[in-house]
């Protein structure tokens, strides 16, 4: 392998202008189809409700899926997978955005672990807002959950949540990483300042994850930190279902060469 920075500069330009291939990957993904929007009863495992400001876990194994719906516009599902057979790999939010060459994270792109592995796929969604960058709220940026007994805080909010959920998987503070927040209109304007868009959290949006290794999930329901203190979290729909096999030309797994690798590294620890 060279070491030469101006060979390795063109190795990188060749690569991003090939993923970045003028409607490539769109036109793949117009013509991908989505997954049924009402599951057959024979292949869910279970079906649960997060409620405004709490978090929800489960061991989840490779071929399942996990199906989140948001009937009423929750503004931001944050989640934290590690790896069941050893949690200290576990989701790395900018190797995911680097390796597939965008921050558009959604339909026919995969989740990948620091070990260059697919953690899972995102098969379907039909929002299209889903949040690496920013990160999920804390104490400093929470916002009040309806109900609550207190509106002078601390609130409820996703670090305090996954520390919650990590310690029933035996895990701790150490644990924890950067997540990935769904139905979330994070964004960057072209002077490099955070905003919000509002539709990333519209009703009715559903995503569907199939999970390429056996996994420990936690989502907490808590509002991202730019969403507007006028837009409290709202509770959101989990089922567990068994996702079919993936046909050979699945746009997840041959979506870009950097997924097509991701999936040589991960497939031979199930053959």
């Amino acid at each position: 392998m060279t070491h030469d920075p101006v060979a390795l500069r063109r190795r990188y330009e060749e690569l991003k202008a090939k993923a970045q291939e003028a409607g490539a990957f769109e036109a793949r993904l117009a013509a991908a189809p989505g997954n049924p929007e009402t599951l057959d009863e024979s292949l869910v495992i279970l079906r649960e409700t997060i409620p405004a400001g709490w978090y929800w876990r489960a061991a989840i194994r490779r071929g399942q899926a996990l199906r989140l719906a948001n009937p009423e516009g929750s503004p931001g599902v944050s989640a934290q997978i590690w790896a069941l057979a050893d949690p200290s790999e576990r989701f790395n939010a900018a190797d995911t955005v680097k390796l597939q060459w965008t921050s558009r994270i959604a339909k026919g792109r995969v989740l990948f672990s620091d070990m260059g592995r697919v953690l899972a796929s995102i098969t379907d969604d039909t929002g299209g807002f889903n949040d690496c960058i920013v990160g999920p709220s804390r104490r400093a940026t929470a916002l009040p959950t309806p109900g609550a007994p207190s509106t002078d805080g601390p609130f409820r909010n996703s670090r305090d949540n996954f520390l919650l959920a990590a310690s029933k998987f035996g895990l701790g503070r150490r644990d924890l990483h950067p997540a990935i927040t769904f139905f979330a209109g994070a964004g960057v304007d072209p002077d490099g300042r955070l905003t919000w868009d509002p539709a990333g959290s519209a009703p009715g949006a559903r995503l569907d994850l199939r999970f390429e290794m056996d996994v420990l999930v936690a989502l907490s329901n808590c509002p991202h930190p730019l969403a507007p203190a006028g837009q409290p979290a709202k509770p959101v729909a989990v089922t567990l279902w068994q996702a079919p096999p993936p046909a050979a030309d699945d746009l997840c797994r041959t979506g870009s060469e950097e997924a097509v690798r991701g999936f040589e590294n991960t497939d031979p620890l199930y053959s």
